[in-house]
């Protein structure tokens, strides 16, 4: 049984480079440490429940993704920025996304991101995505992006 089953073992042959699966971004063309390789494997937003700032599973796995990803291309900074949908009023909006910006930062420090290299700004309402059926605009709405920044903005922390 081991002699046959090593021997089906040595008809195996090495997968080529051409034949691996490609990432969509390696599809689409664009370098390793890119913002573009960012935004399509690794995932620039995260979603929360309705008036939630912890972090679910999907959220939680997305955000080990970024530090990781963070982690390998210190060349990049990251603005963590807080949203929020209606209910709630503009002052409750407003705190609710910077705990789910902060719920963000704390992972990816958690994981040994430098916290010099990100900032949180919540926007509580005012950056709604509207592209969208009113519905689904709402859900959305609930949601952390990172986006990548080479150099600071007027929203980080004085350093």
């Amino acid at each position: 049984m081991l002699v046959l089953s090593l021997g089906i073992l040595s008809g195996c042959q090495a997968i080529s480079e051409a034949e691996k699966p490609q990432t969509p971004s390696q599809a689409a063309g664009f370098a390793p440490g890119t913002e573009e390789e960012f935004m399509l494997d690794i995932g620039r937003r995260i979603y929360f429940a309705e008036g939630s700032s912890d972090l679910d599973d999907k959220g939680r796995e997305i955000a080990l993704r970024q530090a990781a990803w963070l982690k390998a291309n210190p060349r990049w900074l990251a603005k963590i920025q807080g949203h929020a949908d209606e209910p709630g009023g503009e002052a409750a909006n407003k705190r609710l996304s910077e705990r789910r910006a902060k719920a963000v930062y704390d992972l990816l420090i958690a994981q040994g991101v430098e916290a010099k290299r990100i900032w949180i700004k919540g926007y509580g309402i005012e950056r709604p995505e509207t592209d969208c059926d009113p519905a689904e605009c709402t859900r959305l709405n609930r949601r952390v992006t990172v986006n990548l920044r080479e150099e600071y903005d007027d929203t980080a922390p004085q350093r």
